[in-house]
């Protein structure tokens, strides 16, 4: 990346670059494929400010240990891994030490304060990569590494209690992938958003409705998700919440609220929350979670040299489930 900004084949541009070296404690790893995420669409366009110039984007990595740094031993050359969002952590800090690590105040993060998976090869902290579940190809991993783990931190947050009745807003890579967690927990999941495509996959993935972003449910709900970057959702997702409910939003990037009526949105106990990137426990209960139930992950597979077109088509809203980035 190196002019952020509204245009995306300017911003990204091929490079050639030399292949980086493990420092201690890393591992050096081949990229086999990286999904695209809405966060590079936000880092590219400058929507997030840049942490450093000339970042190579991707966050979501499936790849092959092809080199150990020193003092690495719970690694061999070969092994399968995942690279997610959240690079490192002080370790020290009071969130660190109380298992809060996703507001350590000296995080780092994949493809932006590091180089990240849109190459041919990356680097990462092993105490920071992930072993894989079986069972899904390299494309289907992908987007659990942060789509399926940030999805599964929402949920988390939204506190929905058992065989409760979910809200989601907006309905692509994380969405997609929260919803069949929720359904597989025991929810009845309602989906709001403006795609007739994304529509079609909520009703074929087990939700019990799907319609428009500013359409209210036939009921309301006992907690809700806003992935769409749109505040002027918020609002809209509080009037649909039942007394005590809760809305998590998803996304590292939303447009600003719009002012918000007490008694119509806040008023009975209803909760409103943020989410912040996520723990490594998280990563790890995501993983583990598909391992033992088989999530359907909808993949748009894009060749490497095509990031730039991923890019455009995830903004556009042409992309059905997740896009994924292949060497």
């Amino acid at each position: 990346m190196t002019d952020p900004g509204q245009d995306l084949s300017r911003a990204l541009r091929r490079a050639e670059m030399p292949v980086p070296r493990p420092g201690p404690g890393e591992l050096l790893v081949e990229v086999d494929a990286c999904g695209v995420c809405r966060t590079d669409l936000h880092v590219t366009m400058g929507e997030l400010p840049p942490h450093r110039p000339s970042v190579v984007p991707g966050h979501e990595v499936v790849g092959h240990v092809a080199g150990l740094g020193d003092g690495v031993a719970e690694f061999r050359e070969g092994d399968k891994v995942g690279v997610a969002w959240l690079r490192s952590t002080c370790g020290e800090c009071r969130f660190c030490l109380s298992g809060r690590e996703n507001l350590c105040p000296r995080s780092l993060y994949t493809g932006w304060d590091a180089d990240g998976g849109y190459a041919q090869y990356t680097t990462v902290r092993a105490d920071f990569a992930y072993r894989l579940p079986s069972g899904y190809t390299n494309e289907e991993l992908a987007p659990l590494l942060c789509a399926g783990i940030i999805g599964y931190r929402a949920w988390t947050r939204a506190d929905l209690p058992p065989g409760g009745r979910l809200g989601i807003y907006g309905f692509g890579g994380s969405a997609h992938l929260t919803a069949q967690v929720a359904i597989a927990s025991g929810a009845e999941v309602h989906v709001f958003t403006r795609s007739p495509r994304a529509q079609k996959l909520a009703l074929d993935l087990g939700a019990a409705s799907a319609g428009g972003s500013d359409e209210a449910p036939a009921g309301s709900l006992d907690a809700a998700i806003i992935f769409a970057p749109s505040g002027e959702l918020v609002p809209v997702a509080l009037r649909a919440l039942d007394r005590g409910g809760t809305l998590a939003v998803a996304g590292i990037y939303l447009t600003d609220i719009p002012s918000l009526n007490y008694d119509r949105e806040l008023f009975q106990e209803r909760s409103l929350r943020s989410v912040t990137s996520n723990t490594r426990e998280d990563g790890r209960r995501l993983l583990d979670f598909a391992a033992k139930h088989r999530l359907r992950v909808e993949v748009d597979p894009y060749p490497m040299e095509r990031a730039a077109q991923a890019l455009a088509d995830l903004r556009a809203g042409r992309v059905g489930g997740a896009a994924v980035l292949i060497p």
